[in-house]
């Protein structure tokens, strides 16, 4: 035991000799607990680590950093590693400190790496770096300021972003609603050698019409042949859905029209939003007329498509057509919402239809949905009122999973 012993400490001294230690931390102590732990496992130690007396690997490095769990030690190693002889940093071995940090909670350790970087300079970043760094301050931290002065830090580096980079800063001024910066950060796309793209103006767009300004949205479709881009159905559909919720339908349809001779394929987005827009004006007809219209168009609907046009017929109080309806989109496994079913219901029992109560009861749970209490009342009054007889065992059954629930 003794020697087993004995010659494991031989081992390890070349290692301990070459760590240069700072008061704070002992090094070669922490060396030695990782290692003397690994070194059964062949696996997590390469048996030849031990025969350089002052030299680690980059695998090494970033193994050693991986095995830290105490995220107090993360900066302190690395700052010791950094004055070791064999210190070769790569992007991996940054991006894995930089992770770590960022996993504890630590952004301004994180503020403290890149700076570091800055003036180390000892190997070439990739734009994937940069932007998982901005993705840390934007949403891990909350330093949204920080986010976009680390894209325009980017040639300090050495290092140019890219448009999906530039993308994802705009995207987070819009999803933060920083919208008084999003014209400055596209203002610098030139400096920073960004070539615009559909995808930036799109956001540009959307966060435009967040903010109500949707004059100046309709503007940036004029942008697009500026930058040589297209504008695709993006682009439209979120100004129509910016004018809908103004009550602008009939200027949406404007942009329907001005699609279609531009040659964009509307596709099911764009009617929803349109139907939606008329429904939000009462103008039920023409937003079921606009679904007719879309499919002799062949676009395709989707379920919101079809749940659209049926709140058309049920906010229309076309009962009887909301069933028929229904009764098209189970066929096709589209199954209505709660919200749909109780409407139904609650329409055939003020017109005393006991029959298209019974069906729509019946559909209703076969679909997972369990009537409230209120419907219960509902139900119960229109059977009294018309005497006429539906299926009791329906009612009860679903009356007792009512009650136990």
């Amino acid at each position: 035991m003794k020697q087993t012993m004995s010659y494991r400490l031989k081992l390890l001294q070349p290692i301990c000799r070459s760590a240069i230690l700072l008061p704070r931390l002992n090094l070669s102590l922490f060396f030695f607990r990782q290692f003397s732990s690994h070194l059964s496992d062949k696996r997590c130690v390469p048996p030849d680590l031990l025969s350089h007396k002052d030299w680690l690997s980059q695998p090494q490095v970033i193994r050693i950093f991986n095995q830290i769990k105490d995220p107090d030690l993360i900066l302190p190693l690395f700052i010791q590693l950094s004055n070791r002889k064999d210190y070769n940093p790569n992007e991996s071995i940054y991006s894995t400190v930089i992770n770590k940090l960022s996993a504890a909670g630590d952004f301004d350790g994180v503020e403290t790496i890149m700076q570091r970087i800055k003036l180390e300079r000892r190997c070439r970043l990739s734009d994937a770096l940069f932007r998982d760094v901005i993705k840390i301050y934007g949403h891990s931290a909350g330093r949204i300021n920080k986010a976009v002065e680390t894209l325009f830090d980017m040639p300090n580096y050495k290092c140019w972003p890219s448009v999906v980079t530039f993308n994802c800063v705009l995207n987070l001024l819009v999803s933060t609603k920083k919208f008084e910066t999003i014209h400055e950060v596209y203002a610098r796309a030139p400096s920073l050698c960004v070539e615009v793209d559909a995808c930036c103006l799109n956001i540009i767009i959307k966060g435009l019409c967040e903010c109500g300004k949707i004059e100046a949205a309709l503007n940036v479709l004029d942008e697009f042949p500026k930058q040589k881009c297209v504008p695709n159905v993006r682009s439209f559909s979120t100004i129509m859905h910016g004018l809908c919720e103004l009550g602008r339908v009939d200027e949406a349809f404007g942009l329907l029209d001005r699609m279609e001779s531009e040659g964009v394929e509307v596709d099911a987005i764009v009617f929803n939003t349109l139907i939606l827009g008329l429904r939000k004006q009462k103008r039920f007809r023409e937003g079921i007329e606009l679904f007719n219209t879309a499919m002799v168009k062949g676009c395709k609907p989707n379920p919101g498509t079809y749940q659209e046009v049926l709140y058309c017929f049920l906010d229309a109080k076309c009962f009887l057509e909301a069933k028929n309806f229904m009764q098209k989109m189970i066929e096709k496994g589209i199954n209505p919402s709660f919200e749909s079913y109780k409407l139904v219901i609650k329409g055939f029992c003020c017109q005393n239809l006991a029959e298209d109560v019974e069906w729509s009861l019946k559909e209703m749970v076969r679909h997972g949905f369990v009537p409230k209490m209120g419907m219960w009342k509902q139900i119960v009054r229109c059977v009294l009122s018309t005497g006429v007889g539906i299926d009791t065992r329906c009612v009860c059954v679903y009356f007792d999973e009512i009650i136990g629930k």
